[in-house]
């Protein structure tokens, strides 16, 4: 589970500053399950530079609550998360200093979602909230405030979840059940997985991918893993201890993702299934795929280029789809070309998608 942060200073000397709003957004990978929003009265003036930026003056704040009457909110929002924030040190630093001064020990996780950009989004000219959104045609509201800087931070923060196929995120964040506890250690995890379609993955205790499933039911294949009797089965069961889950609305993603990362991560428990790969071209050499998202407002997309899978994602802007540079950073990459073209390839021939624009 994540908080997805974003705070606003009144700026000054470091270690000095006072909140001035601050916005937060508890985030399970998928979608926003809670959420505070709320300016803060800091008891000190902003800094001039600091209202031209943000707007935020010392009139609005002079009926906002102090930090420490939120505080309660935010130490239960955050709990057993992992902050999240563009830029987090700042972020975490401010919280912590804050609760500091009313004596209280804050301590979390956390993600950085600078750092992860640069490990995820090559070559960006800046990696800034505001050059990298505008990069990636994230939509962008209320800029320089915690609760538009926030949500942009959860748009960008699903995409380098998307693109996080080595699940490094996943592994930093993770937590884990207590050994002790076997059976309601599996109860758990069959419990935290949706009846929908999409990718799982079991994780053993060093976070690793021991094992990788997909089902257009991922609850019900869960537990049917966990009810075999097998000694590969008993083996998964045992080393299991957590897991994680893509979800998708449309089957060729699942394809896609499920074989893009049995090759990528080689889970110990998975067998490698061996295709007859169909070499031809398609029809066309340079097109969008564009089927059903996870989400009424979402597409998923697969690029091709030069008769090639460049590589496959979702988009929620019709701006998104109608640029190729855009659409470029967004998507997952492919390495295994060959065997992308051959799921595609086989799935168009037997099934249809919602549109396929050509360039």
């Amino acid at each position: 589970m994540y908080a997805i942060v974003d705070i606003e200073t009144t700026g000054g000397k470091y270690n000095e500053e006072g909140i001035t709003e601050v916005a937060i957004y508890k985030f399970d990978g998928h979608e926003i399950v809670d959420q505070f929003i709320s300016l803060v009265n800091p008891e000190k003036d902003i800094q001039e530079f600091v209202v031209r930026l943000t707007g935020i003056n010392n009139a609005m704040l002079r009926n906002a609550p102090k930090f420490y009457e939120i505080a309660k909110r935010i130490i239960e929002i955050t709990e057993n998360c992992t902050i999240v924030a563009h830029n987090a040190s700042f972020d975490y630093r401010i919280l912590k200093m804050e609760f500091d001064r009313l004596g209280y020990d804050f301590q979390r996780n956390t993600l950085c979602t600078v750092e992860l950009s640069q490990e995820l989004i090559k070559d960006e000219n800046s990696y800034s909230l505001g050059k990298l959104t505008k990069s990636l045609g994230i939509p962008m509201s209320n800029r320089h405030r915690a609760s538009g800087d926030a949500m942009a931070t959860v748009h960008l923060f699903k995409i380098l979840l998307e693109k996080d196929t080595q699940k490094n995120i996943i592994n930093k964040a993770i937590k884990y059940f207590n050994k002790k506890y076997e059976k309601e250690k599996l109860k758990k995890m069959i419990e935290k997985m949706p009846e929908t379609l999409g990718v799982f993955y079991i994780h053993d205790s060093n976070g690793n991918v021991i094992f990788i499933g997909k089902h257009n039911n991922m609850k019900s294949e869960l537990n049917r893993v966990f009810m075999k009797t097998s000694k590969r089965a008993l083996k998964i069961q045992t080393k299991a201890q957590s897991i994680s889950f893509d979800t998708f609305g449309t089957e060729i993603l699942v394809r896609l993702k499920y074989y893009h990362e049995l090759d990528k991560l080689s889970p110990k428990y998975n067998f490698k299934k061996k295709f007859i790969l169909l070499s031809d071209d398609f029809n066309h050499s340079d097109f969008l795929i564009i089927d059903k998202g996870r989400v009424v407002e979402e597409h998923a997309i697969i690029l091709v280029e030069n008769n090639q899978i460049v590589g496959f994602g979702h988009t929620n802007l019709a701006f998104q789809e109608q640029h190729l540079p855009i659409l470029r950073k967004l998507v997952t990459p492919i390495e295994n070309k060959v065997l992308a073209k051959h799921l595609v390839k086989s799935y168009l021939t037997k099934n249809s998608v919602s549109k396929i624009i050509r360039f």
